[in-house]
This record gives structure tokens, C-alpha cells and sequence, in this order.
């Protein structure tokens, strides 16, 4: 999600609200190299479902719950009602005696843990509105029952927050025990200040943007157990398994909707349906509906009651829709490895229509897609949808939201970044209330790639996991080490300020890749154990441990120095040019963390040398002393003069001699 989403650009444009002390404070500690090279016991254990070398274990499970959906939208009582049939089974070894759910639309009751945590949705979500903040009395339950073998019973369950637990009359057994879970309930739909779920107004007629629209599984894993972490406004972890659902719409409604559409002899025009079939085999742009059919009722296949959108998708954790009679509805091809086709669609209110605004939205999304499915992984799923709404900057399997005014390079930057989140977390299901990391920073890490590419690069660079603006790379970075508030990228997503969670998670994260690719295994060693450890953990849970050793084990470098200082730890980093004496000079680590680092060593007869210092030169010791092979009386030397590095002091990384 991008924050969500001006906060995003306010953050590369602004510099202040980051407590900024240059150099490094006389009482400050020298450098320890005990504490950096200790042997590191990572988090989560090696055991037979988790390898030493990062990828599942031999007997690695995973749980799947399959869903069953049939939703209602009531339009003028700006309500969601809904039948839901979720399949659940267990493949762990354990016989479960409860089963937990979220029900996140409780978020928005006036009771929740998120409004006594402050309010962590609305400030997230940038809608700081005065007065009274909104409020809904989330889910309302008609009836709950659980189906198992011929048995069909009332569930005792009750609710926790954001959570329900149904505790079972017969627990289920391991290794394959099934069940069904029958659910009839419904919800007022929040306004615009929903965030991520509401319904808003454009300006020729209302969207519904519908997320965590139904009561989805929590995970039940080898980590924790039933991992059942509040949702206080950071995002989700969710099982894996197939999706069928049926959204009941006003006819003069459009959906789109994750997935494949299923039945679109029932819900579109001839004339649609033919526009769709040339859409799929062309890479232009094909309109489905233009605007001049928005308001034409021959757009739509009957005139009045309700029509029932049925839309179907394979291993995923999760599926969302968005609705409108006013929708502008246009795709293209999307070019897939190994000769396969997806499709890229957007849909968005005619005020969007420019030549630089949403009309290019479905270029941007094919070209994002084919871009990551060629360097990355292949793109699984049949669409790729980006909807223009209320619910701005969000992602979910196979379509985004994003907002109605966005254009210009904004618009390509942003869908990018919301299409990435496709790898990071719904390819790769990373816990993303636990270890944000492994979702913005890994998404921010592989949008530069897109940014540097489309079109020559027209819309790059974008290094917004090092720059600020008018800066030197890492300044954004250096003011996240100097606050001494700042947690460590192991941290709770929740548990970041307004202030740090962009800047840590998203920043921090994103560089951490591109310092392990640029400057510690290269690239080729790099994307050699990236792209294994997505194919490993395509569809499967991995936990930062499993990153860590999988990045270790395939790029061939022991590396518990970078995470404990980088991920583990907010650690400094601060080479320092100390003395030149003839033909030597004379090398200080003033920070705990360590990098591979170059110097550049100028001389007085007009040559230079480069120098490349490995992490080893701060195994047992702070200094490090060279001396030119011939001699060579030196001149001036420079610690990373193409400045590639996160140094905390640049004031002392370069020295001349007297």
C-alpha cells in the first residue's frame, strides 16, 4: 500500500520531520567488532519445515481455506449483506478445538482496539477529518453454523475485536481433517473515511470500493500457532485456496473484480463481450466502454433490477471488487514468460479520462506486469485490474485502488508500486502485520527497476529507498539511523509512527535489497537467490528468517553482520578518513554496522587508485592502515566517492594531506 498515497510524494519532498545530527558525538562508543560478528541465532528455528537453506522443509504444511461468496450491494441503504461458505483444511499435524477468523469491518466500531491504539486507519489513510470521527457497528452475524460430515450445527463462536473464534463441538483432526463453515451476516459501508473499503462520490455517480468485505480465515501456522494479531490498520496474513463470488449490483453497474469473469454473457453487451475477445490479443489499449457509453443504458445488457457478477480465482489468499454505473472500462494483453497471456484492465470515472491522467493506466499496468514476470516471476493470475476510487493507494490480489486525480508520473509510479504488491505479499505471503519489510520494502526494491525501464526510463529514477529531495542518495536513510526513536525494520507494523512507518519499512527495507544487491553480493549473485526464494515461497508463508538464510545460503556470503546490524538493530554507519601520513593512510569505523566500502586514494603525481575494503577489514579491529605498493606520496583520499553508501558523516570521509 502506498501512504496512502500523497504522504508517499509529501516523504521524498520534504525533509524535516527527522531528528538529523551529523557526525558522531564524542561520548559515542567505538566500534565493537564482538558485537557485529557474533554468531547470530536467527528468530525462527531450522526444523523439518523450515531447511537451513531458506527454502520449506520436507515436511512444511500449509492450511487452505476456500470461500464460497455471495454479496449484495443495497444502494441506497449503503449496505453489504452476504451469504459466505468457507471450506477449511487442516494439513497441520495438530488437532485444532477452535478456529479464528478476521472480521476487520469491526475496526470501525467505536469500541475497537485501532481507536484506542489512535486511530491508526483514519492517519494512515490520510483522512484527518475534524470532529467526530465516523464510526459503523461493523459485522452484524444472522447466523454462523459449522458443517462437518453429515452434521449441521449452530457454532458456538464469540468476538474479540477484530477476531472471532468459533470453538468446535468436534475438533478437527490433522493431516488433511475438512469442514465447512456457513456464515450469513451484513455491514453498513463505511464512507470515503473507510480507507481501504468505502463508497464515495464521484462526479457523475457513486463507487463502491469493497475490501475486506467478508470474515477471512486467519492463519493457523508452524510459527505461532492461530496467528490472530488485532487489525489496528496495518494489513493482513491470510491462507491460501480458491474463490468463488457473486456480486448482486443495481444492472447499470460495472464490477471488476479479482479474478476471471465467469459469466459474461449474463452481465455485458455482444458489443462488450467482442471488445474484451480484441482486447486479449492486442497490446494498444481496447476502450470496452468509453466514455460517451456511461450514461447510454445500451451499455448495459437490461435497464433495470439486479445483475450477478460471478467471478472465480486459484491460490489466492484473497479477493476484493469495486462497483459503479459510471465506470470508463478499458484493457490490453499482457505479455507473459513462456508464451502465456493475462489481461490488464482499468476502470475509472469519466473526470479521470486525459491523455496523462487514467487513459494510460492499463499501459502502465501491462507494462508493470510484464516487466516483474520477466525479472522476477511469472505474473499467475488472468486480469490485472487498477480502479480508479475513494480507496486510494491499496492493493489486493489481482486489482488495486487508486485515486481518481492521479496522473502524470504519479499515476505510473503508483501503479507500479500496487501492482508490485501482486509478488510481495500475495505471490510471496509474507505476514505483513508482523514484518512490513517483506512486503513495502521488497514492492519499493523492485518498483525502481520498472521506473528505470519504461520508456527509456521516462519516469525514472525513482530511488525513494535513498533519496530526498536535493540530497545526496542516502539522506532519507541517514535521518532514520540518527533518530534515536526510530525501531528497527524488525518491528511491529503497528507499532510505527505516521512518522517512521514509511521511512523505515518502505525506505529502510527497500534499501537494505539494494544494498545486498549493489554494494554486498552483486547482482547476478543477488538475483540468482531472490528469484529462488520467490519460487520457493510462491503461495507459501515465509518468515524473515526464511529470507535470511535463503539470501545467504544461494548468494554464498554469511551475512548475520547486516541482518543484526541493519534489520535487527538501527545501527550507524561511519568510515573516516583519520590521518595521511606520506604514503599511508589511515581508515576509522565510527559506527557498529559494517559495509563493503571503496576508497579512492589520489596522488600527488596525478593518478589515482581505488580501493575495495571488504567487511572482513572490520573482523577484530576499528582501524585500517594501507600503504601505497610504490610508495607514492598521497594526495588526498575518499571514503565511497561515488556516494553509494548510507554514511552518517560525510564530512569526514574525505582528507587531503597537508
Amino acid at each position: 500500500m502506498l501512504n496512502r498515497c500523497r504522504a508517499f510524494v509529501f516523504l521524498l519532498a520534504v525533509a524535516g520531520p527527522f531528528a538529523y545530527a551529523q557526525g558522531v558525538s564524542p561520548s559515542a562508543p567505538a566500534y565493537d567488532p564482538v558485537q557485529t560478528f557474533a554468531p547470530l541465532t536467527l528468530p525462527d528455528p531450522v526444523n523439518a519445515y523450515r531447511s537451513s537453506n531458506g527454502a520449506p522443509g520436507p515436511s512444511y504444511w500449509q492450511n487452505e481455506a476456500d470461500y464460497d461468496l455471495h454479496p449484495t450491494i443495497d444502494v441506497q441503504n449503503k449496505q453489504l449483506s452476504a451469504t459466505e461458505t468457507i471450506t477449511y483444511t487442516n494439513n497441520s499435524p495438530d488437532v485444532l478445538t477452535s478456529l479464528w477468523l478476521h472480521v476487520e469491518q469491526n475496526i470501525y466500531r467505536k469500541d475497537s482496539r485501532s481507536r484506542l491504539a489512535g486511530g491508526a486507519v483514519r492517519s494512515r489513510r490520510g483522512h484527518e477529518e475534524t470532529g467526530p470521527r465516523p464510526s459503523s457497528d461493523g459485522y452484524a452475524f444472522d447466523s454462523v453454523d459449522i458443517e462437518s460430515g453429515k452434521q449441521h450445527v449452530k457454532a458456538d463462536y464469540l468476538i474479540s475485536d477484530t477476531r472471532m473464534q468459533i470453538r468446535l463441538a468436534e475438533p478437527l483432526k490433522p493431516h488433511g481433517g475438512q469442514l465447512k463453515i456457513h456464515i450469513k451476516y451484513h455491514y453498513q459501508i463505511p464512507g470515503v473515511w473507510g480507507g481501504r473499503t468505502s463508497w464515495g462520490k464521484s462526479a457523475q455517480g457513486e463507487i463502491y470500493d469493497m475490501a475486506q468485505w467478508y470474515p477471512r480465515m486467519c492463519v493457523y501456522d508452524d510459527l505461532r500457532g492461530w496467528d490472530t494479531l488485532p487489525y489496528l490498520g496495518s494489513e493482513f496474513y491470510l491462507e491460501y485456496g480458491q474463490f468463488d463470488y457473486y456480486v448482486t449490483v443495481p444492472s447499470n453497474f460495472l464490477v471488476a473484480g479479482s479474478g476471471e469473469l465467469v459469466n459474461p454473457k449474463e452481465v455485458l453487451t455482444s458489443q462488450q463481450m467482442a471488445r474484451l475477445e480484441q482486447a486479449r490479443n492486442s497490446d494498444a489499449t481496447v476502450m470496452i466502454r468509453t466514455p460517451a457509453e456511461v450514461n447510454d443504458p445500451a451499455s448495459r445488457p437490461k435497464k433495470d433490477g439486479t445483475l450477478t457478477w460471478h467471478f472465480h480465482m486459484d491460490h489466492t489468499r484473497d479477493v476484493a471488487f469495486s462497483a459503479s454505473p459510471v465506470f470508463v472500462w478499458d484493457a490490453a494483453k499482457i505479455n507473459l514468460p513462456d508464451g502465456k497471456k493475462s489481461l490488464a484492465m482499468s476502470v475509472y470515472p469519466p473526470e479521470s479520462v486525459g491523455d496523462d491522467a487514467w487513459t494510460r493506466s492499463t499501459e502502465y499496468v501491462k507494462n508493470s506486469i510484464e516487466n516483474f514476470s520477466k525479472r522476477w516471476y511469472p505474473y499467475p493470475y488472468p486480469a490485472a485490474i487498477n480502479v480508479a476510487g475513494f480507496s486510494t493507494g491499496m492493493e489486493y490480489p489481482g486489482i488495486v485502488f487508486d485515486g481518481i486525480p492521479d496522473k502524470g508520473s504519479f499515476l505510473f509510479w503508483v501503479t507500479a508500486h500496487e501492482i508490485g504488491h501482486d509478488w510481495f505479499p500475495m505471490i510471496v505471503g509474507s505476514n505483513e502485520r508482523r514484518n512490513a519489510f517483506m512486503d513495502e520494502g521488497f514492492n519499493t526494491f523492485i518498483d525502481i527497476f520498472e521506473s528505470d525501464e519504461y520508456a527509456g526510463g521516462k519516469y525514472g529514477p525513482k530511488r525513494d529507498s535513498e533519496y530526498s529531495a536535493g540530497g545526496e542518495p542516502p539522506d532519507m536513510i541517514l535521518k532514520v539511523l540518527d533518530d534515536p526513536t526510530a525501531p528497527p525494520v524488525l518491528f511491529p507494523a503497528d507499532g510505527y509512527t505516521p512518522r517512521l512507518g514509511h521511512p523505515v519499512s518502505y525506505f529502510k527495507g527497500a534499501y537494505g535489497n539494494v544494498l545486498l544487491r549493489e554494494q554486498i553480493l552483486g547482482p547476478e549473485r543477488f538475483d540468482w537467490a531472490f528469484r529462488k526464494y520467490i519460487r520457493d515461497w510462491a503461495f507459501k508463508h515465509p518468515s524473515p528468517s526464511d529470507f535470511f538464510r535463503a539470501m545467504q545460503s544461494e548468494g554464498g556470503e554469511d551475512l548475520g553482520w547486516f541482518w543484526r546490524g541493519w534489520y535487527m538493530n538501527n545501527w550507524k554507519f561511519d568510515l573516516a578518513v583519520t590521518k595521511i601520513d606520506a604514503a599511508s593512510m589511515t581508515i576509522t569505523n565510527k559506527g557498529q554496522l559494517v559495509l563493503p566500502a571503496t576508497v579512492e586514494v589520489k596522488f600527488k603525481d596525478g593518478t589515482s587508485e581505488r580501493t575495495e575494503l571488504p567487511v572482513e577489514t572490520w573482523l577484530s579491529k576499528g582501524e585500517y592502515v594501507w600503504s601505497s605498493d610504490d610508495k607514492k606520496p598521497i594526495a588526498s583520499v575518499t571514503i565511497d566517492p561515488d556516494h553509494k553508501l548510507p554514511d552518517d558523516d560525510r564530512s569526514n570521509n574525505t582528507k587531503s594531506a597537508e
